[in-house]
């Protein structure tokens, strides 16, 4: 919702303030399809070259996080900690049982509690891969860690690519905006022999492809690039948890000490309370008993 309101502050600011100032808006709208032509298209183009074609699917699919915000919530976080809860009790007491589960985690018990993360396929590779590497008695925790963070990063450069592709067209618009100014200066100087009335409509309509160029880059696609690059950050906080869980079950510590750790680097405004999540973790351990 805030995306929304945040566009149509844009577009009522920048036209309702020329119109304010006395400004026409006849000249824009005559103009405004042929230089967005011009300019779009060349810019849509551009990203179309520069760009193979499942980047381009991830990207259109990604500017709905614009309007749909991160995908993990502070109940999905609670959740998480307590799937993990879970698993390391049952990695601890009963190891041989915990195979079935990291083996085939779309048909296990446990994970099916939790269908959000279950129909994650990160999340839960990332969990059943460190599960299995603790399993091969893996005897350096910093190693796996050190795995886990290049893995998470280079996940991270991935996701984060629809951003920048973004962003290359925002920086693209005010140079692409220039071009159909001085496509718009050359029609103009063709009817060089024309009253000032005419000439100067023909400036405008001009001067109206610099202004579009800047004004997308700057008030749409550079906003969208922004938005998406922040959602995506905010949601690899989510992937984040799992390693500092893991890598402090890694460590040996006990349970509940794992599950704290986890809370303690959530972000601060999905983190639960020390007393929210005891009592998911009560429940959790009524089930196993």
């Amino acid at each position: 919702m805030i995306s929304i309101i945040g566009i149509v502050m844009i577009f009522v600011m920048v036209f309702g303030g020329y119109l304010a100032a006395g400004g026409k808006m006849s000249i824009i709208i005559k103009s405004l399809p042929y230089e967005m032509a011009i300019i779009g298209g060349s810019a849509v183009g551009a990203f179309l070259l520069a760009n193979d074609l499942p980047a381009v699917k991830r990207t259109v699919k990604d500017l709905g996080k614009v309007f749909k915000g991160p995908i993990w919530q502070a109940n999905d976080y609670r959740d998480l900690l307590c799937l993990l809860f879970e698993l390391i009790r049952l990695a601890r007491s009963n190891p041989v049982g915990l195979e079935e589960h990291i083996e085939d985690p779309q048909a296990s018990t446990i994970f099916g509690k939790y269908p959000k993360i279950q129909k994650d396929h990160e999340a839960i590779d990332l969990i059943c891969d460190t599960l299995r590497s603790a399993s091969m008695n893996y005897d350096d925790p910093h190693q796996v860690e050190e795995v886990l963070e290049k893995r998470m990063d280079a996940n991270l450069h991935h996701s984060l690519h629809s951003s920048h592709a973004l962003q290359s067209m925002a920086d693209a618009l005010p140079a692409l905006g220039i071009v159909a100014a001085v496509l718009g200066v050359i029609k103009t100087m063709g009817s060089i022999d024309q009253p000032p009335e005419i000439l100067g409509k023909l400036i405008g309509g001009a001067l109206v492809g610099t202004f579009l160029g800047v004004f997308l880059a700057y008030g749409i696609v550079g906003p969208f690039s922004g938005k998406v690059k922040s959602v995506i950050e905010e949601d690899s906080h989510f992937y984040m948890l799992i390693r500092e869980v893991l890598v402090a079950n890694l460590h040996n510590h006990a349970t509940n000490i794992c599950i704290e750790v986890g809370r303690q680097n959530m972000p601060h405004h999905h983190r639960p309370s020390f007393t929210d999540l005891d009592d998911a973790l009560s429940v959790i351990k009524k089930e196993i008993a």
